[in-house]
């Protein structure tokens, strides 16, 4: 008895080498159109939460580069990306994109920016990849087998005690949730050795996973921010989470080495950090 092509496809899911191998050459591909074809005057295209939330030009031509490259390889995969690819696909995997994570440092032309690429079967995220394109820095993880940078292993650092822990967040783009942020962050900092904020959340868990900073917080990530930077700083050693044992999500991520995710996760939650 013959099954349908969809079937088939549900019951062989693919390699997460394969998908890892796919998300890191379509994040290259898009780094490279976004550095080489920048235009000398780049143009705010749209808003969308607030009139800060920008996208330019090279937001949608990155997009449309991934989506294009991962297609032609695996036509029955589903997209969710950022500028508006939103595709179910029938092969049960589905690959979350972040054309340009850190837009403003991009339009500023601030070297802090970065192409987001993640492979989720179901609701896991199994492989991705995070390219910084000035820096030729690449990030790669896929589930179970560790972080990477550049091809060799990265760990989180060993967990320091809170006060001398180095931390970075960011902040929301809606003025009033900026503002509550910053009042929470007035209140964090006499509890650690300092903060840092970047300007790209995957860039940010990717730290998390090099050890560039000792742990990470930031409400308002949407699924793109989190896919691939959160499957890399899980594998690097640290935990991923929300408030109150909750997963991480749009209410807050926390990223952090065990125990200092619990320290982070019990000042976080006195200060009522997730409330929308």
């Amino acid at each position: 008895m013959n099954h349908t092509s969809a079937g088939s496809e549900l019951r062989d899911l693919p390699d997460p080498n394969d998908l890892l191998a796919l998300a890191e050459e379509a994040a290259r591909a898009a780094g490279r159109l976004i550095v080489e074809h920048r235009p000398r005057s780049l143009a705010v295209t749209a808003t969308k939460s607030s009139a800060t939330d920008i996208v330019t030009e090279m937001d949608h031509a990155s997009e449309e580069l991934l989506v294009d490259h991962i297609r032609a390889a695996r036509p029955h995969d589903g997209f969710l990306g950022e500028e508006g690819a939103a595709e179910a696909g029938s092969s049960g995997v589905t690959w979350v994109l972040d054309p340009i994570d850190g837009t403003v440092n991009y339009l500023y032309d601030i070297p802090a920016y970065a192409v987001s690429v993640g492979a989720r079967v179901g609701d896991e995220v199994v492989a991705g990849a995070v390219v910084n394109p000035v820096s030729g820095e690449v990030w790669t993880a896929r589930q179970g087998h560790g972080a990477f940078l550049n091809g060799s292993p990265v760990h989180a650092n060993p967990a320091p005690r809170l006060a001398m822990a180095l931390v970075s967040t960011g902040f929301g783009y809606d003025p009033a949730r900026r503002g509550r942020q910053a009042a929470i962050l007035t209140q964090v900092l006499p509890h650690i050795r300092d903060i840092r904020r970047a300007g790209s959340a995957s860039l940010d868990l990717c730290a998390v996973a090099t050890g560039r900073v000792d742990g990470y917080y930031e409400q308002g990530l949407k699924p793109w921010d989190l896919a691939a930077g959160g499957l890399i700083a899980r594998e690097s050693g640290a935990v991923v989470g929300g408030l109150r044992g909750r997963g991480a999500g749009e209410a807050l991520v926390i990223a952090a080495p065990e125990p200092l995710f619990g320290e982070l996760e019990s000042l976080l939650a006195s200060l009522g950090a997730d409330r929308p």
